[in-house]
């Protein structure tokens, strides 16, 4: 049985679900083609963040560091440098220009930060350079004690309804899963001008150095057991949001792609498995995924998607209580 594995996220026509989200891997032109090669039906660009962007303002308009000089210990200011990884505003800019010239696919540019700033001013760049949708990763720790929700889902808010004012090319959200009334901000998302919603950023924990008695960067990629928590909120969401999903963190093997399908993903996307198993990877879940549902009589993606969502199963409070009691009552210890 043939199955038509396309889709459609952000109005763009996609081969099938599976696309490499930002990563490392996404951020070079040389793995981009690799990842093409791969057959993928698009790519989500390395993110070039908010400090980068301040950098080059800062440096544009002042010509320098404001900090140069000012101190032996950092005679050049104090503003972090960029590395080939994080070439700076201008060379983000290029590499639109040759993902899309070279690799033949869609290309999804990603701004990640929290602030007004140059951001609508940078997002219109992008958008000039031809790129065919914009992710905005909204990466932000509400630690303030001071902060209340209220004020933080606002500040998201402006910052999307500022963007979507800037340019006029898809636009999608990454977010964090903590908001206290989660399928209400998806909505108000919808509201601002969003597109699509990308489930769910991951917040980086950082750890502590024993030895060194410091603060020290803990990078561990992810597992399929982090997929329930994305399953939950893309099921719940699914139909009852007009927005498309995109389903991001814990996606590895090819049952958490059909998963998330059946969960309502519109996309599905993967980063840890790539920078893992390498490109060839992603042809596995695809595969596995055509296999799948050719195997329990599905002919497409589209039949497929959002059957096992809230608005389809038997007992939605499984989604939305995740059957707390059966689920604590029917754990029994091994010892």
């Amino acid at each position: 049985m043939s199955v038509d594995l396309s889709t459609s996220y952000l109005g763009l026509k996609l081969a099938h679900p599976i696309v490499p989200s930002a990563s490392p891997l996404t951020g070079d032109i040389d793995r981009i083609l690799a990842l093409a090669d791969a057959g993928a039906p698009a790519v989500v660009l390395a993110s070039i963040f908010e400090e980068q962007i301040e950098h080059d303002l800062i440096t544009m308009s002042g010509g320098a560091d404001p900090g140069t000089g000012a101190s032996g210990e950092a005679p050049s200011g104090y503003l972090p440098r960029l590395d080939a990884h994080n070439p700076g505003t201008a060379g983000y800019l290029d590499l639109i220009g040759r993902a899309k010239d070279e690799a033949g696919i869609p290309v999804i540019a990603s701004l990640n930060g929290v602030s007004l700033g140059g951001w609508t001013n940078y997002a219109r760049d992008i958008a000039e350079v031809g790129v065919d949708a914009l992710e905005l990763n909204i990466y932000r720790v509400a630690a303030g004690v001071d902060e209340t929700s209220e004020a933080v889902e606002s500040d998201y808010l402006r910052l999307v309804e500022a963007v979507r004012g800037s340019i006029d090319i898809p636009l999608a959200i990454k977010i964090g899963p903590y908001f206290t009334a989660m399928a209400s901000m998806a909505r108000r998302f919808a509201d601002a001008g969003a597109d699509g919603l990308v489930l769910f950023n991951r917040f980086y924990q950082p750890d502590i150095d024993l030895d060194s008695l410091s603060v020290v960067p803990n990078l561990v990629l992810s597992t399929s057991a982090e997929l329930r928590l994305i399953l939950r909120w893309t099921a719940i969401l699914h139909g009852r949001v007009d927005i498309d999903l995109a389903a991001t963190t814990g996606i590895h093997q090819p049952d958490d792609a059909v998963k998330s399908l059946l969960a309502g993903a519109t996309a599905i996307m993967m980063a840890s498995a790539l920078l893992r198993h390498g490109p060839g990877h992603l042809g596995v879940v695809r595969d596995g995924l055509a296999d799948w549902l050719a195997a329990n009589d599905y002919s497409s993606v589209s039949q497929a998607r959002g059957s096992l969502s809230q608005l389809a199963v038997d007992d939605p409070a499984a989604f939305e209580r995740a059957n707390y009691m059966k689920s604590l009552a029917s754990h029994v210890p091994t010892w």
